[in-house]
């Protein structure tokens, strides 16, 4: 009989933790898996990419628990008054100031989906996959009836909105907690030390072989430039760190050299970086190519790949760079030690603008050093990826 697996996430947007998903279900052979994704939307570049074998679902009445979940508290109960609801509007008050008061989100959580019927389908394993994404957490932990249930953490906890107090509360009541890099592990703990005995680091999976097939297929680069191509790749936002690369290529151009920058992704940040490359006259130079499901053939056509985050969790672009023996350049984000031996097969510089110039610019002056980076990422060839048996084994 097969195992029945659900990963419950917000949609299927094309980004890392998406992608690694997909991974993972393509290493779960579907003779011996009944797979489920349960979104919060239905929404996102990679919802074509799901295989057709995997069952979608969709949380019912999300739209108006987001209301409440995202707007202002203050907001929302006054909306809630103007429309009669004082009742509603009471109770809102009282589960917001609680939840603020117990830094703990359960009650509010509790009062949104008090009429939500747990999922009538029992399984095997439940993954709150977007982690930590705390009413995700909250849902799988008590509307999904499962055997076995997964915590997954994709982000370095202390440089996000991390509720420890609902962590404390609710990661305790899981049977395992994966983390994306050992470094993203040692601060989870660090914040919340009960979860130290169920917590292991389980990297983001990629298959090089599939990211080599891929490389090849897609449009790529569609222009005859002859210079040095420049590419990072992510979504358009303030962590990803892409107003960096802009100041960065600026720096560049003004001393004379010949390059161009893209940048591969879609985000909230987008008006904010047209402004950005227009202030610095690089509207030919640096380009936001928008999002494509499959970046490889862009990956395998550049030149140089930078990385400028200002914080990740085990950063996935970084290792399907790595897969495709790129020189990289990377900010020192967390887990960015753990795919990348600073001088070695590739750079690691501190989260700067001109740090990031510098590295580059050593790079474009040093071709001899590219081709080392890049012999030296084929002799450490990335280690297997199928780590699914710590998920098998719970």
């Amino acid at each position: 009989m097969k195992k029945k697996v659900i990963f419950m996430i917000i949609n299927m947007n094309v980004g890392g933790t998406e992608r690694a998903l997909l991974n993972m279900i393509t290493e779960m052979p579907k003779e011996e898996y009944d797979i489920t994704i349960l979104m919060l939307e239905k929404y996102g570049g990679f919802l074509e990419s799901i295989p057709v074998h995997v069952h979608k679902e969709y949380l019912n009445g999300y739209q108006d628990m987001k209301k409440i979940l995202h707007k202002p508290p203050r907001e929302v109960i006054i909306n809630c008054s103007k429309k009669g609801n004082l009742i509603k509007s009471l109770n809102l008050t009282f589960k917001y100031l609680t939840s603020k008061l117990t830094k703990n989100n359960s009650t509010l959580f509790k009062y949104i989906l008090k009429d939500h019927p747990s999922l009538t389908k029992e399984y095997d394993i439940a993954i709150a996959y977007a982690g930590p994404m705390d009413f995700i957490s909250y849902f799988v932990r008590h509307k999904i009836k499962a055997k076995k249930k997964i915590q997954w953490i994709h982000f370095d906890v202390t440089k996000i909105g991390f509720n420890v107090g609902f962590a404390a509360r609710v990661y305790k009541k899981f049977d395992r907690i994966f983390v994306v890099s050992k470094e993203a592990k040692e601060k989870l703990i660090d914040l919340v030390p009960t979860v130290k005995e169920k917590s292991e680091v389980f990297l983001n999976l990629i298959s090089p072989s599939l990211i080599h097939d891929a490389s090849k297929a897609g449009k790529g680069f569609d222009n005859n430039f002859t210079g040095l191509r420049i590419l990072t790749v992510g979504r358009l936002s303030n962590e990803k760190g892409q107003d960096l690369a802009i100041r960065a290529c600026a720096r560049l151009i003004k001393d004379g050299y010949d390059i161009k920058w893209y940048c591969l992704g879609e985000g909230s940040s987008r008006g904010e970086y047209e402004q950005l490359i227009k202030e610095n006259n690089l509207q030919d130079k640096f380009t936001l190519l928008g999002s494509d499901s499959n970046p490889y053939p862009y990956m395998d056509q550049c030149d140089i790949y930078v990385q400028p985050s200002r914080y990740e969790g085990y950063c996935i672009t970084l290792a399907e760079a790595r897969a495709l023996r790129k020189s990289i350049v990377t900010t020192n984000f967390t887990g960015a030690r753990e795919q990348i031996e600073d001088g070695k097969n590739g750079l690691i510089v501190d989260v700067d603008e001109e740090e990031i110039y510098n590295a580059v610019k050593k790079l474009i002056l040093n071709p001899k050093q590219q081709q080392e980076f890049s012999e030296n990422l084929l002799k450490g060839a990335l280690e297997s990826t199928n780590k699914m048996d710590q998920v098998y084994n719970i």
